[in-house]
């Protein structure tokens, strides 16, 4: 048997009527380090296991011959064929694939079952099967307690994700250990990655404050992105899909392999359009991807490059209550070019090195230029405004200008041995920001204004410096440590004026210490507990700043998991707390670019469960349940309200946009090997838009939702010309709910129609989302 070498011990009798045996054995590396988490598979049954914290794994069989297939990433896959006639024990032996030296780039970020920290991986494979054209966080949509949306409905544009109710400011996203969160907003602009599912090779979302990792600290989560790893041999792919609302996507990839067992390069071009659920409310993205590689034994160096162009149509004011009762798909918005315009180009080098069997180190660079501007028609509006270019009550065109410049220099060593796996790092980043705001057509300018003459400017410098420590460790044979230290240090000034021509001039500094410490306890062969603590702190964003609010905020997570593995079920349930200190809650409102409004809610907290499970009920029936119940709330949140100064107390009330209940389940059937059908689920509870509890009105109440989707998959391998084909089908919201998944609350003073007497009175506005829709498409690969 090729690569496994096999120790048979012949236990000293056998039931004559046993109908079947145990086959056990323990996976190492070639330096006799065993391998946690390595998957052993048995194909025609369809079931496996994976092996324990010591390597070892064990697995029922009924007398026959199968094949085994045994991997783990970074490491050369087993398969070949078993006999089973008694029970047998193997040792297996895997070598290093240099194809998957790509792993390290997110080492430093990423966790694995032996660390006590909460997780879900979504792998290539799986991404493919619903990738045809929507974005990274509605492709998201079904992982335990997270919530997607968009602003044009149909998941393409603008879109967003919340998860345990943190929205995207407060999620740290990392792409091959770079971070790409906006340094000034702390958002993630998925709009300007258009296509990049198609670049990535698996994606993890840890929950919770997670492991140390570069950039904005994680205050809901962390996703970290690896992209396209290195493809031994030569490919050509053509993808191209259809869809409800005039929805298409067209990819072009290519690889040459390796080429004198080496070099790699690769690339894809991709273009997404979608005239939007929202009426008019199009998205035009023009993305690419290139990568050149090199790789041998010890060396992997990756020069990667990605980016895109992108258009899209003002759909993020959505509608208001009455708007939505007439006509949910309107939009509000009548000029032809009211549309945000940017392009983002992203420059990585990538260095990995194994040292020796115990050593090895990641070098990463990064440069990322971003520039564009977003244009609005405003009636009648006053000089003073647009710094007397102006004359009063002119209508006027403005484009509001970004332009920026990032860097990055990241650095990781990795000592590994049987006993521990120790990691430490430095990550520098700094980003210059331009904004301003250009008139480009009045109806009545000044007297000697040029178009395109600046109303107001500002510039903004961040420094962002990081350094880590962490190690995991084995304290007895069931018993393992957890240790992370981070040390974060961070300044941001900027000067000039906002878009309102307010003053802003900031310089500010903030010293981070972020400790993180915990256990996991292996039960068995199948079970393990994990126990965590950790700490973050955060800054405040820049939206922050011009609101008045310049104080960082804390977070103590902690958190309990168990794990179940067997040959049927594996399951993970955990228990989160995560108590706050000065929270940057949202309020609820947004901004005049649709961008969320935070203030600090004091104390608060949230308080949940998660359970996520994979059930294999036979060899074509799977189910992956997930279940979140949670409580999230503001420790006596006081608000001052109709024209009082004395705040008003309002007790213990619901954090914004933070649902109690988020369900989930992927049911799939695979009748034959290359066919598969599956109906996913997603059940949201009630979210509120306001920290007030409805205590004006119930206007802040965003209704539960239940929607439901249907995906095909079909693969034909051809002998001739194409190497496979794969066709793809999603109809989304398949019974044709109407729901509305995001919104915004405001509130204001009204005395005119009430006498002289103040009463604050509030509004509210909501996004509408898709009913049933599909998208269609085919992938040829040859």
């Amino acid at each position: 048997m090729k690569k496994i070498t096999f120790f048979l011990f012949l236990f000293a009798s056998i039931l004559a009527n046993a109908q079947s045996f145990t086959v056990k054995g323990t996976v190492y590396d070639e330096n006799k380090n065993p391998l946690p988490s390595a998957s052993i598979l048995i194909k025609e049954m369809k079931k496996g296991v994976s092996t324990d914290n010591k390597g070892n794994f064990s697995i029922q069989l009924p007398k026959g011959t199968y094949t085994i297939e045994i991997s783990f990433l970074g490491f050369k896959t087993i398969v070949d064929q078993i006999t089973v006639t008694q029970n047998e024990e193997y040792v297996v032996q895997l070598n290093s694939d240099t194809a998957l030296l790509d792993e390290v780039l997110v080492s430093a970020v990423r966790v694995n079952a032996d660390i006590p920290v909460t997780f879900s991986n979504l792998t290539k494979k799986e991404i493919a099967k619903r990738n045809l054209g929507q974005d990274i966080p509605i492709l998201m949509k079904y992982l335990p307690n997270v919530v997607s949306s968009s602003d044009a409905g149909a998941g393409v544009g603008y879109t967003y994700m919340n998860v345990r109710g943190s929205n995207s400011e407060r999620i740290n996203v990392t792409i091959n250990g770079i971070p790409y969160n906006d340094a000034e907003s702390q958002g993630t602009f998925w709009v300007n990655l258009g296509d990049f599912s198609s670049s990535t090779e698996n994606l993890q979302l840890q929950r919770g404050v997670g492991t140390s990792t570069n950039g904005s600290g994680a205050f809901g989560a962390s996703l970290n992105i690896l992209t396209d790893a290195i493809s031994e041999d030569a490919f050509g792919e053509i993808s191209n899909s259809f869809g409800s609302f005039n929805t298409r996507k067209h990819t072009v990839k290519f690889s040459t392999g390796k080429l004198n067992d080496h070099i790699e390069i690769a690339g894809r071009l991709s273009n997404i359009y979608s005239d939007g659920y929202v009426d008019r409310a199009f998205t035009d993205l023009k993305s690419y991807f290139l990568q050149g590689s090199y790789v041998d034994e010890n060396t992997l160096i990756k020069a990667v490059t990605f980016g895109g162009k992108e258009q899209t149509y003002q759909a993020w004011f959505g509608l208001t209550a009455d708007e939505l009762a007439a006509d949910r798909r309107q939009n509000p918005y009548t000029y032809d070019n009211e549309t945000d315009n940017y392009q983002q180009d992203h420059y990585q080098l990538h260095w990995n090195e194994k040292w020796n069997t115990k050593w090895s180190t990641n070098l990463g660079l990064n440069y990322t230029k971003g520039a564009g501007y977003f244009e609005q028609f405003k009636p009648e509006e006053d000089a003073a405004d647009f710094n007397n270019l102006i004359v009063d009550e002119t209508d006027v065109i403005v484009r509001r200008w970004l332009e920026n410049d990032f860097y990055v220099f990241n650095f990781s060593a990795n000592y590994k041995t049987n006993n521990i796996n120790f990691i430490t790092g430095v990550s520098y980043s700094n980003y210059t920001g331009d904004h301003f705001g250009e008139v480009i057509w009045g109806s009545d300018l000044a007297a000697d204004v040029n178009i395109r003459d600046r109303y107001y400017f500002s510039d903004a410098t961040k420094n962002d410096f990081s350094i880590f420590a962490k190690a995991n460790f084995n304290i007895n044979e069931k018993l393992s440590g957890y240790v992370d230290l981070q040390g974060r240090f961070v300044s941001y000034q900027t000067a000039g004026l906002t878009s309102d021509r307010d003053p802003i001039d900031v310089d500010a500094n903030f010293d981070f210490f972020n400790p993180k410490v915990g256990f996991t306890y292996a039960i068995n062969n199948d079970n393990n507990l994990y126990a965590s603590f950790a700490v973050a702190n955060r800054e405040p964003n820049r939206n922050d700043f011009e609101n008045g609010v310049s104080t960082p905020e804390t977070l103590f997570d902690y958190e309990f998991g168990w794990r179940l593995k067997s040959e049927n079920v594996k399951l993970n349930t955990n228990i989160y707390y995560m108590d706050y200190d000065n929270q940057l809650v949202l309020t609820g409102a947004i901004d005049d670019v649709g961008q969320p409004i935070r203030a600090t809610s004091g104390s608060s907290y949230r308080l949940g469960v998660e359970i996520d499970a994979e059930i294999t009920l036979n060899d074509q029936l799977y189910l992956r349940p997930n279940a979140s119940f949670s409580q999230n709330k503001n420790r006596d949140f006081f608000t001052v309200r109709d024209g009082n100064t004395t705040p008003t107390s309002l007790g213990n009330t619901d954090i914004t946009f933070s649902p109690n209940v988020v369900l989930g389940n992927m049911f799939t059937y695979a009748p034959i090997e290359n066919l598969q059908f599956s109906f996913l689920s997603k059940y949201v509870g009630k979210q509120l838009m306001s920290n007030l509890n409805s205590a004006i009105s119930d206007n802040d109440v965003l209704d539960s939702f239940f929607i439901n989707d249907i995906n095909l998959v079909y693969q034909i391998n051809p002998k001739k010309i194409f190497k496979s084909i794969t066709f793809t089908a999603l109809i989304n919201n398949v019974f044709d709910v109407e729901y509305v998944d995001r919104g915004y609350y405001f509130t204001f003073d009204d005395t005119w129609s009430n006498a002289g007497v103040t009463t604050t009175v509030d509004g509210a506005g909501y996004y509408p989302q898709a009913t049933r829709n599909f998208l269609i498409g085919a992938t040829l690969r040859f």
